[in-house]
Formats: structure tokens, C-alpha cells, sequence
């Protein structure tokens, strides 16, 4: 009999599992909260399969689970964990892709709108006991959609759902993906960046959403910020290392980047001592009203996507633990 852990204990039954894993496979639930090291021996000892959300599965812990064979890893990106100890051992490690899609494509549009059309600038400037003038206030965030070119890095699932999404309310939008083969574009009706340097000269805004790899961590600094047009906003719902968020502080402060919407940071939860931008902006400093957005990664967020990510890890389980089969499995190299 197969056996697959989910070491959060996710749920309050585990009746789906049943159903779809079948009657050959036993699921035992964990009692972690912070960390796989919470995990008794015992049954860690049994994982043949192992499904995680939000726990790391570095090198260490993968050592505890002698029979492993499966580790799903209940969302879109998979850094954290150890693929090499797991391809060392020969254990597939797979993500689920297909779930969230419309949540984090309709979350980053709609930070893009919320600082474009002044709607957080608004929000925060009439609040408190001395609210701005009820009348207009200037500034460079305002745009009209149709005068503006939304970039996007990484046209996968989310990416193309987010172009879709900008393309409605009337963006040009433009994207830079290396793997994506030609004419993808022209499936989706935008235009494709020959490098990711002529996407950036171009972006009014850019919507981040590639996977964190060793080629996309950092991949947005100083440099990159400053190559896109004054006055640009950028927007993150990828992976917080992706963009260097001391650079990003630099860039808002002289006003280059107009403004920011992070719902992923470099280390989250944040520790001490935090970024100099989430200290202004705990702060409320004034020079960032208005200019910044930050959400704790819930751009996902909704009943129905997490009754998605419930569901499709499980099949995903099934179908390479108990079927033989390469769904969602992640490809060597692909990082």
C-alpha cells in the first residue's frame, strides 16, 4: 500500500484524498505548522508521497523520507524545494499550474489600475483628520490605459490571463518570454519583445510573472528599473527575489518608478531588520502616498481556487505516484 503525507494537515477529513487517490493508498496528515522538522519520524518514514503548500522541503528533511518517491508541491512555483536532493534520489517533484490562474492575472491588472487611475492615492490621501482637498490632485500615476504599453515577463498560464486582462481595458501590451515559440503572440492578439532590456525601455507597466529560478532571481535591479520610461509603475504577484526590492526603494524615492505593487516580497514574512521600503511604508512616509501597494501573497486568493489547489495536487498525485504518469511533473533544467 502507497502512503502520502500531507504534513500541514490541510484539511479537516481527508474524503477527497480518498476518492481520488483510490482505496490502495493511505493519506496520513502531519501536525506542522512552520516547518517539516515538526514532523515525527514515524511518519515521515512512510511518505511514499509527500504534499506540500506552504512548507519548505529542503535536502535535509528529504533524507527522513526513505521510501519517497512524489513531492507535490500544492501551487505554481516549486524553489523551495531541494531538486537536487530529490533528483539525486530520482524523486519527481511536480507543482500544480492550473490553479489561481484567473485570481493572480486579475490581481495584478487590477494593482496596475488601482495606481494608475489614482485610486490608492485617493483612498489614502481623504483618510484621517486631515484629509487632501475634496478636487483633483495631480500626479504622474495618472494615465489613460490607451496612451500606455503594459509589459509582461513571463507569458505562461498567468501571464497570457494577465495580457488578456490588460488588452480589455484597452493597454498595448507587450511581452518577453525566451520559451515561449513564436507566434504565441499572435494567439493572444499582443506583440513579443525581442530581450527583456526592449521590453523594459517600453513599459509603462510591468507585471511580473515568471517563475523564481537561478536566471530570474534579481533579475529586475536598479539597472532594469531605470531603463524603463519616468514615471513607470511595476507590479510583482511572481516571487519577491525576483526583483530587488532595495533597488526598487532607490527608484520610487527619486521618482524614476511612480509607483509599486508588491504582493510578494524578497522573505516573507518579513524579519527584522525589514527593507528600508517596507519601513517607510509601515511608516507611512509621506513621499510614498499613494505610490505603493503591498499584499501579504494572496493575490490567489478565493474559496474556489483553494477547492482548485485541494483537488488538482491530489489528481497530480495520483496520476504520477499511483498511474506512472508525468503530469505536472517539472523537467530537469528548468531552473
Amino acid at each position: 500500500m502507497l502512503t502520502v503525507l500531507e504534513p500541514e494537515g490541510l484539511y479537516p477529513d481527508t474524503d477527497l484524498e480518498r476518492q481520488i487517490l483510490g482505496p490502495d493508498v493511505r493519506i496520513l496528515q502531519g501536525p506542522a505548522k512552520t516547518s517539516l522538522a515538526e514532523v515525527p519520524d514515524d511518519l515521515m518514514a512512510q511518505a511514499d508521497g509527500l504534499m506540500t503548500l506552504r512548507m519548505a522541503v529542503p535536502a535535509e528533511q528529504i533524507a527522513r523520507m526513505p521510501k519517497l518517491k512524489v513531492v507535490v508541491r500544492m501551487g505554481v512555483g516549486y524553489d523551495r524545494v531541494d531538486r537536487a536532493a530529490c533528483a539525486a534520489r530520482g524523486i519527481a517533484v511536480c507543482n500544480v499550474p492550473d490553479y489561481g490562474t484567473m485570481e493572480v492575472a486579475e490581481f495584478a491588472v487590477l494593482m496596475a489600475l488601482s495606481l494608475r487611475r489614482g485610486l490608492i492615492l485617493y483612498h489614502d490621501g481623504m483618510r484621517g483628520p486631515d484629509p487632501i482637498p475634496w478636487a483633483v490632485k495631480q500626479s504622474v500615476l495618472h494615465r489613460r490605459q490607451q496612451t500606455q504599453t503594459f509589459g509582461i515577463v513571463g507569458l505562461g498560464r498567468i501571464g497570457s490571463a494577465a495580457a488578456l486582462r490588460a488588452k480589455a481595458f484597452g493597454y498595448r501590451v507587450v511581452f518577453f518570454d525566451p520559451n515561449q515559440p513564436n507566434g504565441w503572440e499572435r494567439a493572444l492578439g499582443i506583440e513579443r519583445a525581442r530581450s527583456l532590456d526592449a521590453l523594459l525601455a517600453q513599459s509603462d507597466v510591468l507585471s511580473i510573472h515568471c517563475p523564481l529560478t537561478r536566471t530570474t532571481r534579481g533579475m529586475i535591479g536598479e539597472r532594469e528599473l531605470r531603463l524603463m520610461p519616468k514615471h513607470a509603475v511595476i507590479v510583482n504577484t511572481a516571487r519577491g527575489p525576483i526583483v530587488d526590492i532595495d533597488a526598487l526603494e532607490r527608484t520610487l524615492r527619486d521618482g524614476h518608478i511612480a509607483g509599486a505593487g508588491l504582493d510578494v516580497i524578497p522573505e516573507e514574512p518579513p524579519r527584522h531588520p525589514e527593507p528600508a521600503l517596507l519601513r517607510a511604508y509601515r511608516a507611512r512616509e509621506p513621499w510614498l502616498a499613494g505610490r505603493l501597494m503591498i499584499t501579504p501573497h494572496i493575490a490567489f486568493h478565493t474559496p474556489e481556487a483553494w477547492d482548485d489547489i485541494r483537488r488538482l495536487g491530489v489528481e497530480t498525485m495520483r496520476d504520477v505516484l499511483v498511474d506512472g504518469l508525468q503530469t505536472n511533473v517539472i523537467p530537469p533544467g528548468s531552473d
